[in-house]
C-alpha cells in the first residue's frame, strides 16, 4: 500500500513540474518583447501609473542585453552541423597538439 502512495505522490509531483515547465515556456515567449522600467528612478509612484510613468525610460529584460548593455539582435543559440570527417580531423588535430602527446619516435625507444 505504501508503494502505491509513493507512486501517486511522485506522479503528482511530476505532473506539477511538467505543467510549470510548459507555463514558464509560454510566459517567457510572451515576455520576450516586453520592456521593463529602469531601476533607480526617483519617482515615488510604485505602481508605475500616471505622468511620471509615461516619462520613465524603458529597457528590455536583462537577459536580452549583452555585457555592454546593448540589445542582442542575433539568436541566443546557434548550432552548425559539420560532417563526421571534419569532426574527426579537428579532434585529431587537438589530440596531436596536446602537451602530453608523445611522438612516434619516443614511443619506439
Amino acid at each position: 500500500m505504501l508503494h502505491l502512495l509513493y507512486i501517486l505522490a511522485f506522479t503528482v509531483l511530476a505532473l506539477i513540474a511538467v505543467v510549470n515547465l510548459i507555463r514558464n515556456l509560454i510566459m517567457f515567449s510572451f515576455d520576450q518583447e516586453r520592456t521593463y522600467p529602469a531601476q533607480g528612478s526617483s519617482m515615488g509612484n510604485k505602481g508605475g501609473f500616471g505622468y511620471y510613468a509615461a516619462k520613465q525610460k524603458l529597457i528590455p529584460h536583462p537577459e536580452l542585453l549583452d555585457s555592454a548593455g546593448n540589445v542582442i539582435k542575433e539568436p541566443l543559440l546557434v548550432m552548425r552541423s559539420i560532417s563526421v570527417e571534419d569532426a574527426r580531423q579537428q579532434l585529431d588535430a587537438l589530440y596531436q597538439s596536446s602537451p602530453g602527446q608523445r611522438t612516434e619516435t619516443q614511443e619506439g625507444a
